[in-house]
């Protein structure tokens, strides 16, 4: 990073924020009907930040009439292909050029370092929409065989009005990974983002109605999930539902649909993801920093998070050595400050969560090695990253999602044995495998019912690769690469029997 860009730098932004807090609905800027408003804190001091609109079913009744209204229209849904790329392209561009701010905006509501921020935002999330642009004038139809008598075509239509019910984690980038398809496929969209991290996302509304997204195409509505994401699971004029969230959340959204209108739900849920290390792993300064990160990246509070580290008996004394000496100099502090590594928990409630998992594991049996105390040199909500040994599969730190820094080892004595604890889970959202043997490492892959397999690092993949999970991680539906149009399209037959005139 340019090393005037430093943690100064990133306060000047701060200070001359102007901070917008109402819906975004039919193209402007508004108040809650009933003009209740919703604190939102900074995580990282634990004050208040902003008080943003508390949305609740009149302002989703009439998001969804706006979302509605354009979508018969054709403005958006029946535009050429050129037209919606032209405007996704213009709109991946705003957000490049003005990451810096929404990477601060996005740093203080939700206590992430501005590092990962900006990389998300200026790259992962403007990629996003240049992507799905690029993919809109690729996508074709398909001619069915038949004989001389009859023409048939398949072909895909947008689905109509989607809602998308958005996690805390990842704000502005997992709203991109949803949008972005949707809209690529000309669909028009009702958004609730976190009640915890609403704001980049009302912020960036303004950028798509300046790259030209019609009004009542993409509409913010923030507020709570009790209210306002019940709203939109149970509204009987949205066509679908896309949730990123807690595999309990998630369920709420199935037996919403079920009590309303039908409507398709794609689901990303929960993670108690596994990474192996078997006996013939190269362990070296690259390997243990991508072990540490699998399990601390983002303070852990990642649905794919590693926590679950399976190592052989022969690599575990140096394995442990080394990622201990790793975790200690994690650099915690600041969000706004270029170096740190790990910024604050979401909420002072959530660290206390991640606490009790940490009291549990030690009452289980499992050893503390390093960390497991709140950071008290900060005001806000810190917790030093955490390792334990002799975690067994029974320990509840080993079986439930802890979504914070706390990486546990498991002792496995073969890859059998490896194998048959990685599946020892009703998740199944990730796993990482390091090995020299690319035969163990592709047979391992196969055997992993899992929706993404990373091999000798962790990583989710990319933008053109599908995110998903098996079991209770998720549905069908798949976030990320040509597979995610699938949940914002219909696939329509026309048959035309055709008369001869020869």
């Amino acid at each position: 990073m340019n090393e005037m860009r430093n943690r100064q730098f990133f306060e000047d932004i701060a200070s001359h924020l102007t901070i917008e807090t109402r819906a975004f609905i039919d193209g402007k800027y508004c108040n809650s009907a009933s003009g209740k408003k919703f604190e939102t804190l900074n995580p990282a001091t634990g004050q208040l930040l902003a008080n943003a609109a508390h949305c609740d079913i009149a302002d989703v009744d009439r998001a969804v009439a706006a979302a509605r209204k354009s979508f018969n229209s054709g403005v958006w849904s029946r535009a050429t292909p050129e037209h919606r790329k032209s405007v996704l392209l213009k709109l991946a561009n705003l957000v490049r050029g003005n990451s810096d701010e929404l990477s601060v905006l996005e740093s203080l509501n939700s206590g992430k370092g501005i590092s990962d921020c900006l990389n998300e935002i200026a790259n992962e999330v403007s990629n996003a929409f240049q992507w799905y642009a690029e993919l809109i004038d690729k996508s074709f139809g398909s001619v069915v065989p038949t004989g001389d008598t009859a023409l048939s075509i398949i072909i895909k239509e947008p689905i109509g009005v989607v809602g998308f019910v958005l996690p805390w984690n990842f704000p502005l980038l997992l709203a991109a990974w949803k949008l972005a398809p949707a809209l690529a496929s000309g669909c028009s969209v009702v958004l609730k983002p976190a009640e915890q991290t609403p704001l980049t996302a009302i912020r960036f509304a303004a950028l798509a109605a300046e790259a030209g997204i019609p009004d009542g195409v993409l509409n913010i509505v923030p507020g709570l999930g009790e209210t306002t994401g019940q709203a939109v699971g149970r509204h009987n004029d949205i066509d679908a539902v896309s949730f990123t969230g807690s595999t309990e959340i998630g369920a709420l959204f199935l037996k919403y649909a079920a009590e309303s209108n039908m409507k398709p739900v794609g689901l990303e849920m929960g993670g108690k993801s596994p990474l192996i290390v078997l006996d013939d792993a190269i362990i070296d300064d690259n390997m243990i920093n991508n072990a540490v990160m699998a399990a601390c990246w983002n303070g852990g509070q990642n649905c794919s998070a590693n926590m679950r580290q399976i190592v052989h008996k022969s690599r575990k004394d140096e394995f442990l050595h080394r990622v201990t000496e790793r975790v200690k100099y994690l650099v915690l502090g600041e969000p706004l400050d270029p170096a740190t590594e790990i910024g604050s928990m979401i909420t002072s409630a959530h660290r206390e969560r991640i606490l009790g998992y940490i009291a549990k594991g030690k009452s289980e049996g499992a050893k503390l090695i390093t960390g497991g105390n709140k950071v008290e040199s900060f005001p806000g909500f810190f917790i030093e990253p955490t390792i334990f040994d002799h975690v067994t599969r029974d320990m509840a730190i080993a079986r439930e999602e802890i979504f914070g820094p706390v990486l546990g080892i498991m002792t496995v004595s073969t890859i059998e044995e490896a194998l048959e604890i990685a599946e020892d889970s009703e998740y199944g959202l990730h796993a990482s495998i390091f090995t020299s043997d690319i035969n163990k490492a592709i047979t391992l892959a196969r055997r992993i019912r899992c929706g993404t397999i990373s091999i000798n690092r962790f990583t989710e993949g990319d933008i053109k690769t599908p995110f998903g999970g098996y079991k209770k991680s998720g549905s069908l539906a798949r976030d990320n690469g040509v597979e995610a149009m699938d949940q914002y399209q219909q696939t329509k037959t026309i048959w035309a029997e055709i008369s001869s005139l020869l």
